[in-house]
């Protein structure tokens, strides 16, 4: 196992058993003393290399759902955004050609991305497991946390000002949280790394793929876009 991997797995079991199983959303460093941490500026080249480098860990590691599945699924856009996209597990579209969100889910995405002023190639998007769950079943609890090491490793080299996260398996894996993503979403919380100085302010959302089978959460899932789009325009 990759020695960050490792370091981070270590991290996640030690923070308690029930860490699927609190009331709300856990600060990983609520009672712990701020650890400084140098700043590290990653240039584009070397992000590319070391997304490479977990791309690479991510196909030596051997895993049950790679038996089902065709292709590893890892990113699709840019490097330097301030906007990191999460979701659950690719679905058979994205098992097809190996990329995030292609399948109708992705053109819905595409469309609400549209609506805040921001294109695809605009934010970088993952999904919490990187191979196709069998029949597009949720991932269960181990594989979201056999698999939250390389996304955490993601968010380091991206260092995105925002996390979006799309449907409840993506707020269960960043929030360590089993709340029902109603009680999540419309408020923003902090995600805190090892390796990050800052936190990163994060939202909760609904999974496209939701909305496209319930449409009358649409509504919420704008206002919680609009609340992504208020933060930019501050930011610029």
């Amino acid at each position: 196992m990759n020695q960050s991997n490792k370091k981070n797995l270590e991290f996640i079991v030690n923070s308690g058993v029930n860490y699927f199983l609190q009331d709300s959303p856990r600060n990983w460093f609520e009672s712990e003393k701020k650890v400084e941490l140098p700043h590290i500026n990653i240039e584009t080249d070397e992000k590319k290399s070391q997304i490479e480098l977990i791309i690479k860990d991510l196909k030596d590691h051997q895993s049950s759902l790679q038996k089902n599945a065709k292709n590893l699924v890892v990113y699709d856009g840019n490097l330097n955004s301030k906007v990191m996209l999460i979701g659950e597990a690719p679905g058979r579209d994205e098992d097809e050609q190996g990329i995030p969100f292609v399948g109708r889910a992705g053109q819905l995405l595409n469309k609400m991305l549209l609506a805040i002023k921001l294109q695809r190639e605009d934010v970088y998007i993952t999904n919490v497991v990187n191979w196709r769950p069998p029949d597009n079943r949720t991932p269960t609890d181990d594989e979201i946390l056999e698999y939250l090491p390389f996304l955490q490793r993601q968010i380091d080299i991206v260092k995105p000002k925002f996390i979006f996260l799309l449907g409840g398996v993506a707020a269960k894996a960043i929030l360590s949280t089993p709340l029902a993503l109603g009680k999540l979403r419309g408020k923003w919380h902090e995600y805190k790394s090892l390796n990050l100085e800052e936190s990163i302010l994060t939202i909760a959302s609904y999974h496209p793929a939701f909305l496209l089978r319930s449409p009358q959460y649409k509504k919420q899932s704008w206002e919680d876009l609009q609340m992504l789009q208020e933060k930019l325009k501050n930011e610029s």
